[in-house]
């Protein structure tokens, strides 16, 4: 039976990786939290930073863990076509590629943590901690691809080489499985989640499970701050208000808040969340 909900690492879903548009964009992320210490994103050389399709495979590579009993080598198998399908996505060529791509670039994407990912793993002291870490969301990633036994479908597919569509082996982080373990998580709802028809609605659905999971109703952050952590491209408060607006009205319309409002607050423009009751 599919399950109801995926589990995802609380401590990386607080920090930025995704870009919230598939640009050509390929300098680094740089985010300074709150509590201290700084993260960063590299891309590969010669590809750009993960993307809105990054953002999706992402989350369905975990719902498929927590279905698979997340099995303690972090392997998980799949066809790429069973994928885009539980994605919600058209198969076809140009998704195949796509698929591709993102999981080659969860594999070779470095994140950079100098005391900003935090480690629930007890450390000598007996608590978690803040780690110095450079690692990357996949550990490996092999993607055979199928022959005689498929054939007969590649007609489907005219875009496709004569070897394609395929099976795919793909391991997860142990840094990430480990937080996943001690029950440092948020939990979402895959069929929620992919009805939110908007990337920056997807990463704040993520981002208010973050604030759900550490206990709070309610949530005020900082414009600025909220725009860093997304992340988004746009800094004035008022084309922050237009990416946003249209995000929020999609929250509060799938029952994720009750309410979202961008208002001003001493002089500093702040974001206000009503959590809504599960």
């Amino acid at each position: 039976m599919a399950t109801r909900h995926v589990l995802l690492d609380r401590a990386l879903e607080s920090l930025p990786i995704f870009r919230l548009s598939d640009s050509t964009e390929d300098g680094a992320i740089t985010y300074a939290p709150a509590d201290g210490g700084r993260w960063r994103v590299f891309p590969a050389p010669g590809d750009r930073l993960p993307g809105t399709f990054d953002q999706d495979v992402y989350v369905e590579l975990f719902h498929r863990y927590h279905e698979a009993g997340s099995p303690g080598d972090g392997a998980l198998t799949f066809t790429l076509h069973a994928f885009l399908r539980s994605m919600g996505r058209r198969v076809d060529g140009r998704t195949y590629e796509q698929l591709r791509g993102a999981l080659t670039r969860l594999e070779r994407t470095v994140l950079e943590s100098a005391g900003a990912y935090y480690s629930a793993v007890p450390s000598a002291s007996g608590a978690g901690s803040f780690v110095d870490e450079r690692f990357t969301i996949l550990t490996a990633i092999a993607i055979d691809r199928r022959r005689s036994a498929d054939r007969e479908q590649l007609g489907l597919f005219p875009t496709l080489a004569s070897t394609e569509p395929g099976d795919a082996r793909i391991t997860l982080s142990p840094l990430i499985r480990a937080n996943i373990a001690a029950h440092h998580t948020i939990s979402l709802s895959p069929s929620q989640y992919l009805a939110l028809p908007s990337p920056t609605a997807r990463r704040l659905y993520r981002l208010l499970e973050v604030a759900r999971a550490e206990g709070h109703v309610t949530w005020r952050v900082a414009l600025d701050a909220l725009a860093e952590q997304l992340p988004l491209s746009q800094r004035y408060p008022s084309h922050l208000q237009r990416v946003l607006q249209p995000a929020h009205e999609m929250l509060v319309g799938a029952g994720v808040v009750r309410d979202a409002a961008v208002r001003q607050h001493q002089r500093t423009w702040v974001v206000d969340y009503v959590l809504a009751q599960r």
